[in-house]
């Protein structure tokens, strides 16, 4: 079977890591007797420029057509500038549900081992909904006046929506991912004992999810976020499936990505009901731009939830059995992967890319 798939290539590293990645999914796929008919696009600051914006409108127009797309990383400036591409595509997509699974790998380095998590986050609200409004600004200081001294006059202002309907579906996605992939456990993760309202909502809600779903067999329970932390630190053996808010995701994906190595291993999913994107959870590294250094690992995994979401099941065990050979082996792996990370025999991006066609 030919798939249509929006190919974005990012900035920064992000064109030779889709590259790679590019080449090692038109293998896998093979193996199944499958191909990809790629529509390639750009998004991101390399052209800003001539686009006069980050994220062209042909880019959102291709995703909503083929449904499915690769992306490469793309640039956020810190503090400045236009806001993030990521969070832009999530939203005008409306993909809700991030999934991020976080699965240690023989070879990786790691002060953990078999350590198997998949992070469920929240894709479209909480504070990264982009509700702000900056110092001095009328809106701002009618929120302040409204709060009646509990914010002080020199604030800024960022809004924190938390709906029954955002809550419903990203708990029933964590759910359905559980029953998909025979998963036993969900936890929901948030701070409802400070804020009572709105992550009090969402672990409401996620109860009575959870009641929809106990015929499944399937344990719920509930972590405070600073507990989940030291939870995952110490005992992550104990979970499974974790469910939260959108901030919270952001900070416990980098966290459990930890857990297994790092971001360079980690990858994402961007699910909504009806189309879906799949991304490297790194970022672009731009300082290493066009070196051929940077390690495919993540955006290739990224790729592998693709397969598995166009039920490319054995292209999908295919690649993840190659992909996990090579890096035990050590040999054909990048620089970050060496036990010396001055190491003369680690590969590059392209050679990692080939080492793993070629176990498949």
């Amino acid at each position: 079977m030919e798939y249509n798939v929006t190919l974005i290539r990012g900035d920064g590293t992000g064109p030779e890591l889709v590259e790679a990645t590019r080449r090692v999914l038109e293998a896998a796929a093979a193996t199944n007797g499958s191909s990809f008919k790629w529509d390639v696009v750009e998004a991101g600051v390399d052209i800003m420029e001539t686009a006069g914006t980050p994220l062209p409108e042909n880019v959102l127009e291709s995703v909503r057509k083929n449904k499915v797309a690769l992306k490469g990383p793309i640039t956020t400036p810190i503090g400045t500038g236009f806001r993030s591409v990521n969070v832009a595509l999530r939203k005008e997509l409306d993909l809700y549900a991030c999934i991020r699974p976080c699965k240690s790998y023989v070879g990786v380095r790691s002060k953990y081992e078999k350590i198997d998590l998949v992070i469920v986050r929240e894709n479209t609200e909480d504070l990264y909904a982009g509700v702000e409004y900056d110092l001095g600004t009328p809106e701002a200081k009618q929120i302040i006046a409204m709060a009646g001294g509990k914010i002080r006059d020199d604030a800024a202002i960022s809004i924190k929506p938390i709906s029954v309907t955002g809550t419903r579906r990203i708990v029933k996605a964590a759910f359905d991912y559980a029953v998909e992939n025979g998963r036993k456990k969900v936890t929901a993760v948030c701070k409802a004992n400070i804020m009572k309202y709105t992550d009090g909502l969402f672990y409401r809600v996620a109860r009575e999810v959870a009641e929809e779903y106990k015929s499944h067999g399937i344990e719920y329970d509930e972590w405070l976020v600073d507990a989940m932390c030291m939870q995952l630190v110490q005992k992550p053996e104990n979970y499974d499936i974790l469910v939260m808010p959108n901030l919270y995701g952001d900070i416990l994906s980098d966290l459990c990505a930890g857990l297994v190595g790092g971001l360079g291993v980690a990858p994402g999913a961007n699910i909504g009901d009806d189309c879906a994107l799949f991304e490297a959870t790194h970022g672009s590294a731009p300082k290493y731009k066009g070196q051929n250094k940077v390690n495919p690992t993540a955006l290739i995994l990224s790729g592998l939830l693709m397969l598995k979401y166009l039920k490319e099941d054995s292209a999908a065990a295919k690649l993840e059995k190659a992909v996990s050979d090579v890096i035990a082996e050590g040999k054909s792996v990048t620089y970050d992967m060496k036990p010396d990370r001055n190491d003369p025999t680690a590969v590059g991006t392209a050679e990692m890319a080939d080492a793993i066609i070629a176990k498949l």
